[in-house]
């Protein structure tokens, strides 16, 4: 898993060229949108999203080797050996991360310990592409690691596991745009820029929907699945939380309430069901 690490359930290269890749585009949809007045970034809030990732991305690199531990030692113990020769392994492969993203991105938003990280993510309150940058720190230390594990334990390599999982999160990085188009007959199998958009809404009608990667097949299947309201705008930002330009405060904010209620709900069940019930 070397020139790579986790982040929020996935992998980021470290390379200074996708850096590089990923700042320009960033710039081009400013520029785009300026150009053509249209409203859709905020300044400062885009700094803090620069500045969360640049902390991120230390973090990560810091950590990297107790994020690989774990995934080295169980695939020492693997149950089977799975070549990754052709690309029925590969598909295979490839629905497997899927469903095991699928399964985490659902946990984050339903359990408040893993919500404590997401919560970075969602805390934009404009949709572009800097926002897709704005990621939780430490997110594989704190539980993020343990949905992947399986398909380790199962077989797979652990670098096939994680460089599936690293494209898919380069390729969620496109569906934060902040005006998505209609892909037509893709909108039915991918998960596109327009289901992201539901996603990050705070709207009543729609929170907690789309929790797809590169597919959004699984909430389909599983009811989690909604379109923008045709009545409402959607907005954008954690429900009730204000927001803030402060990247430290960003990063630590839930956390740092997260402890307080467990400190002060009496009994070891009661903290147990404040760090580990669902958010809110």
């Amino acid at each position: 898993m070397s020139g790579s690490f986790f982040t929020n359930g996935a992998i980021l290269p470290q390379s200074g060229g996708f850096a590089l890749i990923v700042l320009a585009l960033m710039a081009a949809e400013y520029l785009f949108h300026k150009v053509n007045h249209v409203d859709s970034h905020d300044a400062g809030e885009t700094a803090a999203s620069l500045a969360i990732a640049a902390g991120n991305k230390i973090i990560g690199a810091l950590t990297a080797s107790l994020a690989a531990a774990p995934a080295i030692l169980i695939h020492q113990h693997r149950l089977l050996d799975i070549p990754m020769q052709g690309v029925a392994a590969w598909a295979a492969l490839f629905l497997a991360v899927e469903f095991c993203y699928f399964l985490h991105h659902l946990a984050m938003h339903k359990v408040r310990w893993l919500w404590a990280t997401h919560a970075v993510h969602h805390s934009a309150t404009r949709l572009n592409l800097s926002a897709a940058v704005r990621l939780g720190w430490g997110g594989p230390l704190t539980g993020g690691l343990l949905f992947y594990l399986p398909l380790v334990a199962l077989g797979f390599p652990p670098l096939a596991v994680f460089g599936v999982l690293g494209a898919g999160l380069a390729y969620q990085f496109f569906l934060h745009l902040a005006r998505p188009p209609h892909l037509g007959p893709l909108e039915w199998v991918l998960n596109t820029p327009r289901h992201h958009a539901v996603h990050h809404a705070s709207n009543p009608s729609v929170i907690d929907r789309n929790f797809g990667g590169v597919l959004i097949v699984f909430d389909r299947l599983f009811g989690t699945f909604a379109e923008a309201p045709d009545d409402e705008p959607l907005s954008f930002g954690v429900a009730g939380a204000t927001s803030s330009r402060n990247p430290l405060t960003i990063v630590v904010r839930e956390w740092i309430a997260l402890f307080r209620d467990a400190r002060r709900t009496p009994g070891l069940g009661g903290k147990l069901r404040v760090l580990f019930g669902p958010p809110g």
